[in-house]
C-alpha cells in the first residue's frame, strides 16, 4: 500500500501518462509522411538541446570517485535502453497499431524478471512464474486475432521489432539501478538520453545521410515530432526516473498498468484504433500478469 507521499506518485502517474502518447504521435508523424528513421532522428534533434542544457547548465553535481568503466556502462545503456529500444520500437510501430504495440511492449517487467534470474542469479518465486505465464497468455489473446486479419504477416513483423525493444528496454532496467546511485538520477537519466542521441544521428547518418529530407515533411510531421519530443520524451524521462527513484521500483510499478490502457483510449479517439472483445480481455489479463509478477517482487532491480 502507497501512503503519504502525494507529489512521488502525482509524478508517476504523470510520466506514465505522457510517456503512452508516444506511441500515438509516431502514428501521426507516419500519417504525414515521415519514415521511422526520420521520426526518431527527429525527434532525438527536439530534445537533444534540452538534455545539453541540463548537463551544462547551473545546478549539476559531478559525483566523485567515476572511473572509465562507470561512463563506459552509460555508453552501453544509452545504446541499449533509449537507442536500440526506441529504434526497435518505431520499426514496429511501422507494422502494428499503437494499442497492439503498448501491450507488447509492457510485458518488459516480466522480461526483467526472467533476465535478472538468468544473468544476476535473482530468486523468482511460483507467483511471479505464475504472473508471467498470464501475461504471455494475455499476448497470445491480443495478438492472434491481428494476424488473422489482411496483412497478418505484418502484424510478426512489427510485434517481433516491438518484443525487441521490450528486450533492450529490459535489459537497461536491470543493470541501471546501481548507476543511478553512482551517477545521481538527473545525471544518469540526462547523460544517457544524450548517448542516444547522439547514437540515432549517426545510425541515420551511415542508412540515410539525407537530412535535407527533414525539411521536406508535412507540417503534421513536426507538430507530432516536437510534440513527441517535449510531452513524450524530455518530461516523462525526469518524472519517472524520479518516481522511481523515491518510490521504488515496485511501488511504481503498480501505476505501470496506466500506460496500456492509456495508449488504448488515445489510439481509439485520435487514431480510430479499434480491439475487439477478446483482444480487450486479453490486454486485462496482460495487464493482471504483469502487475501480479510485480507485486510480488522481493526487491527493486532498477530505476528509468
Amino acid at each position: 500500500m502507497i501512503r503519504a507521499r502525494p507529489l512521488p506518485v502525482l509524478l508517476a502517474i504523470a510520466g506514465i501518462l505522457l510517456f503512452s502518447t508516444k506511441s500515438v504521435f509516431v502514428k501521426l508523424a507516419y500519417a504525414g509522411g515521415a519514415d521511422s528513421l526520420s521520426t526518431l532522428l527527429m525527434r532525438m534533434l527536439f530534445a537533444l538541446p534540452v538534455y545539453l542544457s541540463v548537463w551544462f547548465g547551473p545546478g549539476r553535481k559531478v559525483t566523485e570517485g567515476l572511473q572509465r568503466k562507470d561512463y563506459l556502462q552509460v555508453l552501453f545503456f544509452g545504446i541499449i535502453g533509449y537507442y536500440l529500444a526506441s529504434y526497435f520500437d518505431f520499426k514496429g510501430l511501422v507494422y502494428i497499431k499503437a494499442s497492439l504495440e503498448r501491450l507488447i511492449l509492457f510485458i518488459y517487467p516480466t522480461l526483467v524478471i526472467l533476465i535478472s534470474y538468468v544473468f544476476l542469479n535473482k530468486e523468482i518465486t511460483r507467483t511471479q512464474i505464475f504472473g508471467v505465464v498470464i501475461t504471455y497468455l494475455g499476448i497470445c489473446l491480443v495478438f492472434v486475432p491481428e494476424t488473422q486479419l489482411d496483412g497478418g504477416h505484418d502484424v510478426f513483423v512489427g510485434a517481433g521489432f516491438v518484443f525487441l525493444s521490450a528486450l533492450c528496454y529490459s535489459g537497461y532496467i536491470v543493470g541501471s539501478s546501481f548507476m543511478t546511485a553512482r551517477f545521481g538520477v538527473r545525471n544518469f537519466t540526462t547523460l544517457v538520453m544524450i548517448v542516444s542521441c547522439l547514437f540515432v544521428v549517426v545510425h541515420y547518418s551511415v542508412e540515410s545521410g539525407d537530412f535535407g529530407k527533414l525539411f521536406t515533411f508535412d507540417s503534421r510531421v513536426y507538430f507530432a515530432v516536437v510534440a513527441m519530443a517535449i510531452l513524450s520524451t524530455v518530461l516523462p524521462s525526469y518524472l519517472i526516473s524520479y518516481a522511481i527513484h523515491t518510490l521504488g521500483a515496485p511501488r511504481f510499478s503498480i501505476f505501470g498498468s496506466l500506460g496500456p490502457v492509456s495508449t488504448i483510449f488515445l489510439a481509439y479517439f485520435i487514431l480510430d484504433e479499434r480491439l475487439t472483445t477478446i483482444q480487450f480481455a486479453g490486454g486485462l489479463i496482460v495487464i493482471s500478469g504483469v502487475a501480479f509478477a510485480e507485486f510480488y517482487r522481493k526487491k527493486p532491480t532498477a530505476s528509468l
